[in-house]
């Protein structure tokens, strides 16, 4: 440092002093903020950042606003029993400490209209917060058709209306309900996924040629909104994923179905829910009203015969309840009947046609699943059961070995069904198969 210089003195002065004066005034400022005065922190935080809960509620109660109005047009017909959707405004949503779950989900019923042993509705649950089941009466499956005969009959329309009957008490009795509508499922499912806010659609599959075309309408429509649609395999007493051989090389007559598929493990049946989540809180969807013959454009006086009374045909009674009464008395009769042969090899017993007869209509509808009642029939007897008895007749002839022979056909006219009537399939080998009969 030069004394004789003072200018050359100040330029050095401030990097001395500088730094001090600097760490002294953060000191001094930080520490009374926090210690002192935290009210004047904390109280504008209250006011400016309100609770999601505080807030859906002053919208929902205030009555400076509007009624709330869906951002979509309904489709449907303003038929009673094809109300368009009501939305009121939104309510706090519940909150959920597994963030994997979704908000909420659809169940799609089709040909699947039972609790017991389904792997979609269990699915369902085990995955969303929430869950509406619903049931569409599509309109393409009534009326007449190109030939003039109804396109469903008043007997099956009267079967199926007692069996949707029948899931909606059951759904009911473990704290669910069933959605009802008249309308094509592409357009009722969208509406109602608006309403709930499903995030995602669950249905089993089905194998004919509509209904494979009415399953690539379902996910195209779902992926525009932006909605997961996750399908099951629950119609067969196999489960197709099982099958030993890829769905398009599936043999083509039965031998060699049954041959590939003989000592084939069958699934375990799924145990029903003892209790089912509610439905959505958001967008109060009403059940709606399960419709009659006369909705559906059928005459309920043809179940009706010249004196009045029901026919036999409209004796038989929809649904799961009334299919697993009958599985089990069944059961009982397969017990404590046995099988006598007679000399000619003919059987007097409970099996061939009056098998058909008892079951085949609650399988058909999804009332009762394969799976149930192999196993409920398992349990039921001593009797080894085989996929083929090594008997000319393919193990027809008597006992629980005809049970294999009526499912294992109904199995492969389904599954060489799907296999001819996928959406992407342009061409096919000739079906050839022998006669007999299946549930």
């Amino acid at each position: 440092m030069d004394p004789k210089n003072p200018e050359n003195q100040e330029d050095q002065q401030p990097p001395l002093t500088l730094p001090i004066a600097s760490i002294s005034f953060a000191l001094s400022t930080i520490l009374p903020t926090h210690f002192l005065t935290p009210p004047k922190i904390y109280k504008p935080n209250k006011l400016k950042i309100p609770t999601q809960i505080s807030s859906l509620s002053n919208l929902t109660l205030s009555s400076s606003f509007p009624p709330t109005k869906p951002n979509f047009k309904s489709t449907i017909s303003s038929n009673p029993l094809h109300n368009t959707l009501t939305l009121n405004p939104l309510r706090p949503s519940q909150p959920s400490n597994t963030a994997a779950l979704r908000r909420a989900s659809i169940i799609w019923f089709r040909n699947d209209l039972r609790v017991h042993d389904n792997e979609c509705l269990n699915s369902a649950y085990n995955e969303s917060m929430s869950v509406l089941p619903v049931y569409c009466f599509d309109p393409r499956d009534y009326g007449k058709s190109s030939s003039g005969f109804d396109k469903t009959g008043p007997y099956r329309a009267t079967f199926l209306i007692e069996s949707v009957s029948d899931l909606r008490k059951s759904l009911q009795a473990r704290g669910s309900d069933l959605v009802v509508r008249i309308g094509k499922p592409e357009t009722v499912l969208v509406e109602l996924a608006k309403a709930v806010g499903a995030e995602a659609v669950y249905a089993h599959r089905e194998v004919s040629y509509d209904e494979v075309k009415e399953e690539d309408k379902i996910e195209s429509v779902m992926k525009d909104e932006a909605l997961e649609v996750k399908y099951f395999w629950g119609s067969t007493l196999y489960n197709v994923d099982d099958l030993p051989f890829k769905l398009e090389e599936m043999p083509t007559n039965y031998g060699g179905f049954r041959e590939k598929v003989q000592g084939l493990e069958v699934r375990k049946t799924i145990e029903a829910l003892d209790q089912l989540k509610g439905l959505p809180t958001r967008g109060d969807v009403e059940p709606g009203e399960i419709p009659s013959l006369v909705d559906l454009g059928l005459n309920p006086s043809a179940t009706m015969g010249q004196n009045g009374k029901q026919t036999a045909n409209a004796s038989l009674v929809g649904g799961e309840n009334e299919a697993l009464q009958r599985l089990r008395k069944f059961a009982a009769e397969c017990q404590a009947q046995p099988n006598k042969e007679n000399k000619d090899g003919t059987t007097d017993s409970i099996y061939g046609a009056n098998f058909s007869c008892k079951i085949s209509p609650w399988l058909a509808m999804g009332c009762l699943s394969p799976r149930s009642m192999f196993d409920e029939l398992k349990k039921s007897t001593s009797r080894t059961i085989s996929a083929a008895s090594g008997k000319k007749d393919g193990g027809s002839g008597t006992g629980l070995n005809w049970l294999m022979y009526e499912l294992l056909w109904r199995d492969f006219f389904r599954f060489i069904t799907k296999k001819y009537s996928a959406a992407k399939q342009n061409s096919a080998a000739p079906v050839t198969a022998c006669v007999g009969s299946a549930a």
